[in-house]
Order: C-alpha cells, then sequence, then structure tokens
C-alpha cells in the first residue's frame, strides 16, 4: 500500500507493507536511526517518536497508521549546530550513561515541554509521571530528571538569561 506522512517536515511517500511498525519504517525505509528499537512489545520507550506533538511508542504504530500525521524523530530536535536545551540539559546535568533510552527521554521531554510552554513550573513528580512508560536501565532517573528540569528552566528564562 501506498502512505504519505511528514516526518521532521518532509512529506514522505512509500510504498509499504500494510503490516510495517512505524519504527522500522523509519530506520529501515528512511534511514533515520536515532529512533532505537529495543523491545517491541511498548516496554522499553526507546522508540518514543512524537505523532501531532504526542509521544507515542512506534513500536505499537503501524506506518499506515500515521499516515496524514506529522512525526518527529530525535533528528528534528537540533537545530544546525545548537543543541535543544533537552539535549544540552541531559549533557550539562549526567542525564545519559549508555544512551540508549536517550532518544525517547529527550522526544518526551520536548513534548512535556511544548505542552508547558508559558505554563506553571514543572514538579519533579509531573517529569517522572512524563517519562514512567520508558525504562532506563543504567541510570536511577535522577540526573534523567534534572536534565528536564535544567531544560525546563532555560526555557523559562527570558531570553536574555539564557
Amino acid at each position: 500500500m501506498q502512505v504519505t506522512l511528514t516526518v521532521n517536515g518532509d512529506e514522505v511517500t512509500s510504498e509499504i507493507e500494510p503490516r510495517l511498525l512505524l519504527v522500522h519504517f523509519l530506520r529501515d525505509t528512511l534511514g533515520l536511526t536515532g529512533t532505537h528499537w529495543g523491545c517491541d512489545t511498548s516496554n522499553c520507550g526507546a522508540c518514543v517518536v512524537l505523532m501531532d506533538g504526542e509521544p507515542v511508542k512506534s513500536c505499537t504504530v503501524l506506518t499506515a497508521m500515521a499516515g496524514g500525521h506529522e512525526v518527529r524523530t530525535i533528528e528534528s530536535v537540533e537545530r544546525g549546530d545548537v543543541l535543544d536545551p533537552v539535549q544540552q540539559g541531559f549533557v550539562e546535568e549526567h542525564g545519559l550513561q549508555c544512551g540508549f533510552c536517550t532518544p525517547g527521554m529527550i522526544m518526551t521531554a520536548r513534548a512535556l515541554l511544548d505542552r508547558r510552554a508559558g505554563g506553571e513550573p514543572l514538579t519533579d513528580a509531573e517529569i517522572r509521571e512524563a517519562i514512567s512508560g520508558q525504562i532506563c536501565r543504567c541510570t536511577g532517573y535522577t540526573n534523567i530528571v534534572k536534565a528536564i528540569r535544567w531544560a525546563a528552566d532555560q526555557e523559562a528564562a527570558p531570553a536574555g538569561g539564557r
């Protein structure tokens, strides 16, 4: 079947098998290997991408279901040589170790911050709830929460304060 979707701002049309998972379409068809494939059961969250701005586990979404939607992967977050505040937060607060879960965590955090733009400050409980569907086998999540908090604080700061 033919499917058309927008991936990282570019419209993509491709012939696919109806059963093709979005994670495999992104990685194998489009070569966007920043989205990791970890469990194929929706347990780990390493494959999280944004579909119409909402985090989804791409191992549970058929590519055909993504037709007509906008999909953002980790490749869309950095702008030129400038890291997104969430990415920079992971650097500043040591929010990663092996890095396998990091793309999914960053995409989930990006969606959380996008929803909260101009809103009340985030609590650690809200951050933990947002990432609760993702597994990091290397950390105790403390530095991941700190990284997302760092990014939220940067985005809340006046433009001259960043």
